[in-house]
């Protein structure tokens, strides 16, 4: 795997300037990660209701227009 050449140029430079080694920098930023693992939390998944009516958009209301949406939710169409 390569580093993207960007993050690789501030790495170094962030590197130059605490007076360490991209190495050790690295590596620092490996240990604060892995100290705290990703868990992916079940009651952060989001379940949408489904409305099973009949029915849809007004005839002649074109949903992908939104200037057109906006006048008629407000009322001037």
């Amino acid at each position: 795997m390569r580093l993207d050449d960007a993050l690789l140029e501030k790495a170094k430079k962030e590197a130059a300037r605490r007076g360490e080694t991209l190495t050790s920098l690295i590596a620092k930023g490996l240990r604060l990660i892995l100290a705290h693992p990703y868990r992916q939390n079940a009651s952060s998944k989001i379940h949408l209701p489904v409305c099973k009516a009949g029915g849809g958009t007004l005839a002649g209301v074109d949903i992908a227009n939104s200037a057109d949406l906006l006048d008629r939710m407000e009322g001037r169409s």
